[in-house]
Formats: structure tokens, C-alpha cells, sequence
């Protein structure tokens, strides 16, 4: 029996879209990214997972390529419920094709038809099996990541309806390609959202397949829909460790609000991305530095635990005073008020926290344990 592809696989788990409209001539507009693809018959989108069918847009549906329950703060959000877990899920596809990327090689593979179907197979489930999972897991928080999930958005939305009637909280985890229509889509369920800034150099986002531009314009409808929103540029020596383009993007993060937390995370080589040296901590201190400088109230550095000095934890903007004690993922301590406020000088800080901190879980140099209020 012949092998099948990869793309044979991801087509038979499908179903009919919702973000797009169907045109005179048999073609649809997907309008679920901001490379807003005009799709002829018999045709795929530039993410090669969703379809014309005859007229009708095929997108994802009923499967998982990953699945993984993480400590929120790997998302990472450092603004959103400190110490608890997500359980996140992703399927296959990209709108872009960044070569450092996990995606590389699914998205070499869909583009290519005579690839056969290697590796592990997409895991068929139900919306209600995750969400039966996150509860199972102890998650709060479920998220839509590891490949892109504006181009299955469909699919998260179904898992996410169910999330919610369940108490959990749903995230998404985007490079910020987005429209207006996905995010009205996504707005009813989704309550914090972060963006990979890959590069403030339009050239350079080409070479990874998008625009920069429509990634800015992404960035700023998420803020002004109301979604939480965190920012990460990871920081790559000779692509985008300048220090005038890390001072644009700060400069840009900083007049859509100071209190959008940015990260800036260390590059390590990986997939066909072998030339630039890994980053170092000096990079990312400096790269914190800027943000600092630019007025960015809560700038953090990150894939470097113990290394980056104060710039893992959270202080309030006001009084200084410590607030969230972190190493890389985990959370040492956690001092905010119920309110989520600064408890010396009651200065409110921007983001989703608990109203029970006594209940927040801290690693101290044993097991895991529960804050003593």
C-alpha cells in the first residue's frame, strides 16, 4: 500500500471554514492572517493547510500535532496567573517559514507533494477530550500554539467554547499576522495573547514570510481589542541585536503602552538556522537595557535562567518593591495582593491575576508547594 503524504493526511481532517467568503469565480478570501490569501479552485493558501474545495474552504479540524501541559510561564506570560499551568495544543501549518523554527520541517514538508508522512501522526481528539485533559492536568489555562494559530483558529475556537463553559481560560501563542475579522472571531473566548516581534526590518521579516508592517498593525488591534497582551523578540546576533533595532522595537512597544510586558529571549542555533552564534546573557542584558530606557515598565530576559540577574522578576514600576521572584520558568515567590496590587504602596500592576495568592504554587528547593498566606 502507497505511503501517504503528509498533506493527504492533514486534508481528510478538515471541515468547512468560517473565516472567509466565497467569490464570483469560484475562488474564497481566507482572511484568517494578514496575507488575507485569494484562493482559486483546486488551490491552498500560502499556509498550505487550508484549501479551495470546489468553493468551499477547507481548514483543520478534529487533531493535535502537539499537545503538552506547560507552566504558564513558558508561553511565556509573565502577567497571567503566575505558578499556574496551560495545557497547550497546536496542529500543523505555518503562514510563515522562519528556518530557526520547529515548523521548518512541516512546512518543507506540506509544500512539498511527494513528501511521505514521517514522524509522529496527527492524534485525532474532541474538544471535549483536551478540555477533559486540562481538568485531568490541573491547568487553568488552555492555549492555541507551536505552529501558527490564526490559520486554525476554527478548530480553537471549538475547543475553546467548551474550555470556557469548563471555568479554564484560553491564550494564544502568534507571530501577530492577524485581521480585525480573526480577532473578533477569537475575542469572545480568548483573554491574553502573545506576539513574536520577530525583527523591526521589513527585509528581514520577508525572509521569514510575512510583512512587517501587518505585523505592527497586528500588534495594535490586539491591544485595542482588549486582549492581554505580552510581547517577545528573541534576540538573534547579526539578524536583529542592534542596538537601534532593539531600541525601535522598544520605541514602538512603548508608545502603544508602557505596561505591555516585552521579553527578550536568547536564540540557541537550531534546524536550518546554524550560522548565528547563540545569545549570549550580555545580549539580552543589553537588549533588557533598551527596553528599560525606552520606558517599558516590566522588561524581562528570558532562556537563560539564573543568568539575567533581576530582569526575571517582576518589581512594582512605583516603589521598586519585588513583586514576582522567578527562575526561568518557575516561581519562587509571589507577594501580590489579592487586587493585584503592590502591597507597600497598593500601585496596581497591569495583567490577569488571582484573587487568592495564598493559593499560588512556588518551587522551593524540594518539591513544589502552595504560598502560606
Amino acid at each position: 500500500m502507497a505511503k501517504q503524504t503528509l498533506g493527504q493526511v492533514l486534508d481528510a481532517l478538515t471541515v468547512e471554514g468560517e473565516l472567509y467568503t466565497r467569490q464570483a469565480d469560484g475562488s474564497v478570501a481566507c482572511y484568517a492572517c494578514g496575507h488575507r490569501c485569494l484562493i482559486r479552485p483546486g488551490r491552498r493558501g500560502i499556509c498550505k493547510v487550508r484549501f479551495n474545495a470546489a468553493g468551499t474552504l477547507r481548514v483543520p479540524w478534529g487533531y493535535v500535532g502537539a499537545l503538552q501541559c506547560d507552566p504558564t510561564e513558558k508561553k511565556p506570560f509573565f502577567h497571567v496567573y503566575p505558578g499556574s499551568d496551560t495545557l497547550t495544543f497546536g496542529m500543523l501549518g505555518c503562514d510563515m517559514h522562519c528556518p530557526y523554527c520547529q515548523n521548518w520541517v512541516t512546512s518543507q514538508a506540506l509544500r512539498d507533494p511527494a513528501s511521505e508522512l514521517a514522524g509522529a501522526q496527527p492524534v485525532i481528539v474532541t474538544p471535549k477530550q483536551l478540555v477533559a485533559l486540562a481538568k485531568r492536568q490541573g491547568a487553568q489555562l488552555v492555549g492555541s500554539s507551536y505552529n501558527e494559530p490564526l490559520i486554525t483558529s476554527e478548530w480553537a475556537v471549538a475547543i475553546f467554547k467548551e474550555a470556557v463553559q469548563a471555568g479554564l481560560k484560553c491564550v494564544y501563542i502568534s507571530n501577530g499576522n492577524a485581521t480585525r475579522e480573526v480577532l473578533e472571531y477569537i475575542r469572545p473566548y480568548v483573554v491574553a495573547y502573545k506576539i513574536d516581534l520577530k525583527t523591526m526590518s521589513d527585509k528581514n521579516y520577508r525572509r521569514l514570510g510575512a510583512v512587517l508592517q501587518r505585523v505592527l498593525d497586528g500588534i495594535r488591534l490586539v491591544h485595542a481589542l482588549g486582549f492581554w497582551l505580552e510581547i517577545v523578540t528573541l534576540v538573534i546576533p547579526g539578524f536583529n541585536d542592534s542596538d537601534a533595532e532593539l531600541r525601535d522595537a522598544a520605541n514602538f512597544i512603548a508608545a502603544l503602552s508602557p505596561d505591555i510586558p516585552w521579553h527578550v529571549t536568547a536564540f540557541h542555533k537550531d534546524y536550518k538556522m546554524t550560522d548565528p552564534d547563540d545569545t549570549d546573557a550580555r545580549t539580552l542584558l543589553r537588549a533588557a537595557e533598551i527596553g528599560r530606557t525606552a520606558g517599558l515598565r516590566y522588561v524581562y530576559a528570558g532562556n537563560l535562567p539564573g543568568r539575567v540577574g533581576e530582569f526575571e522578576h517582576t518589581f512594582c514600576p512605583t516603589c521598586g518593591t519585588t513583586l514576582i521572584e522567578r527562575y526561568g520558568y518557575v516561581i519562587l515567590g509571589y507577594h501580590l495582593t489579592a487586587e493585584g496590587a503592590c502591597p507597600q504602596c497598593r500601585t496596581c500592576i497591569p495583567g490577569l491575576w488571582t484573587d487568592r495568592p495564598q493559593t499560588v504554587r512556588l518551587y522551593g528547593p524540594g518539591r513544589p508547594r502552595m504560598v502560606t498566606a
